[in-house]
């Protein structure tokens, strides 16, 4: 019999890493492209070099892989590194947030609407 993995469970800037990659697609998620993206929607701060940390555990781990685009002019002649999200990613993904959602859920009166 063969054995499911089971999902794991995501660190908080794991999670705002594959959710970036998932919205901006395996074409356009890069390190730079996925700093910018989190910034511009969480507002926070975001260090290139801890999204390219961040993308190397996550490819240990099977979550997420990484190929070489094409080469860009404007990065003289170098491709960027893109990402696609594996389903095992997605899956985390989807354990990650529905335990978010779980611990939240009956407190929306004592914090508020989320969003």
């Amino acid at each position: 019999m063969v054995r499911k993995p089971v999902p794991q469970s995501l660190a908080e800037f794991e999670l705002l890493v594959l959710l970036a990659a998932l919205r901006l697609g395996s074409d356009e998620a890069y390190t730079v492209s996925i700093a910018d993206h989190i910034q511009q929607r969480t507002g926070r701060s975001v260090r290139r070099a801890n999204v390219y940390t961040t993308l190397q555990r996550l490819e240990a781990k099977d979550l997420v892989t990484t190929r070489l685009g094409e080469p860009r002019p404007e990065r003289g002649g170098k491709p960027r590194r893109l990402v696609t999200v594996l389903p095992s990613g997605i899956a985390s993904v989807r354990v990650t947030a529905s335990a978010i959602q779980a611990m939240v859920g009956e407190l929306r009166d004592l914090i508020g609407e989320i969003g």
